[in-house]
């Protein structure tokens, strides 16, 4: 598989039809999880979405365009959301955020569900509370633990298996272990996009 197109379309507080029709899959996670670096990484791209070591960068929807050579994944978009828990922002911002991002995971047609990114160190009970509100809306979601790199291989299984038990992950669920310094998880992540977007 071949990426043809991977681009930017546009940031906004109130998405229209920036899409055309074509299907989206929302990213979401704590502030600082690696939402843009994951994007830059398997998209093969080193600044299609900003990254910042500052917490709450992110504070629109963010749009991309992908296009690829895979007949299940010929066209999406791709839509990054502000992080939740921790920002350095102020808190009327962070307030703001809430109801943007619920409005539109909530009502949404092109949605076909989310990938949900969790650091694999230390998943928390922002992540639980996100993971819970998915599950009470039937939103199908993937669960990526980030910075898998940062973990000694004797780590990783323990590590996974307690962002399982913080989330209230059932057994079936896959949890899809990822580095955007390494790519690792790279062919996980294109398998979880088709099966999101053949729903």
């Amino acid at each position: 598989m071949k990426i043809l197109k991977a681009e930017y379309v546009q940031s906004t507080v109130a998405p229209g039809r920036q899409g055309e029709g074509l299907p989206e899959v929302a990213i979401t996670g704590r502030s600082n999880v690696g939402k843009s670096s994951l994007i830059n990484s398997f998209l093969n791209r080193k600044k299609l979405a900003k990254v910042s070591r500052t917490p709450g960068k992110t504070r629109t929807l963010n749009f991309f365009r992908v296009e690829t050579t895979d007949p299940r994944l010929k066209a999406f978009l791709l839509v990054d959301l502000p992080g939740y828990g921790y920002a350095e922002v102020a808190k009327a911002t962070r307030a703001q955020w809430r109801p943007m991002i619920e409005a539109y995971l909530g009502d949404r047609p092109a949605l076909r569900g989310v990938l949900m990114l969790v650091d694999a160190r230390h998943a928390t009970d922002h992540d639980a509370a996100m993971a819970a509100w998915l599950q009470s809306r039937a939103m199908p979601a993937v669960v990526i633990a980030t910075k898998i790199d940062k973990l000694a291989r004797a780590e990783r299984r323990e590590r996974i298996a307690e962002v399982r038990e913080v989330l209230a992950l059932s057994a079936t669920t896959p949890v899809i272990a990822y580095s955007s310094v390494t790519r690792e998880g790279e062919q996980d992540l294109w398998a979880a996009l088709r099966e999101l977007l053949a729903e």
